[in-house]
């Protein structure tokens, strides 16, 4: 069984900023890229930033230069670094790994999404 936590989530006034975490558990093998995404009210899910397991990054343009992700391979973590926020990030945040099991299987996992919320 392999489980994704985020954390961080809450309410912060526009301009703040805020970071988020996901950590990884349970039968892992290796964890090849990993992500954020968010789903606002009424919209779709979309992709904010995703990293490979060699560091490479890649950003929506609504994000690039105020969000940066980073991870840690040692403790299976993925990070969301937000800055100078807006109401229009206001959203559920979704973390999202590919992982390879111990079993020899690879799978996509999400987590179960944490609130941000931006607003005075």
């Amino acid at each position: 069984q392999v489980q994704l936590v985020e954390s961080g989530g809450t309410l912060v006034q526009p301009g703040g900023s805020l970071r988020l975490s996901c950590a990884a558990s349970g039968s892992i093998f290796g964890i090849y890229a990993m992500g954020w995404y968010r789903q606002a009210p009424g919209k779709q899910r979309e992709l904010v930033a995703t990293i490979t397991s060699g560091g490479s990054t890649n950003y929506a343009d609504s994000v690039k230069g105020r969000f940066t992700i980073s991870r840690d391979n040692a403790k299976n973590t993925v990070y969301l670094q937000m800055n100078s926020l807006n109401p229009e990030d206001t959203a559920v945040y979704y973390c999202n790994a590919d992982i390879l099991k111990r079993s020899g299987r690879r799978t996509d996992y999400w987590g179960q999404g944490t609130q941000v919320t931006v607003s005075s």
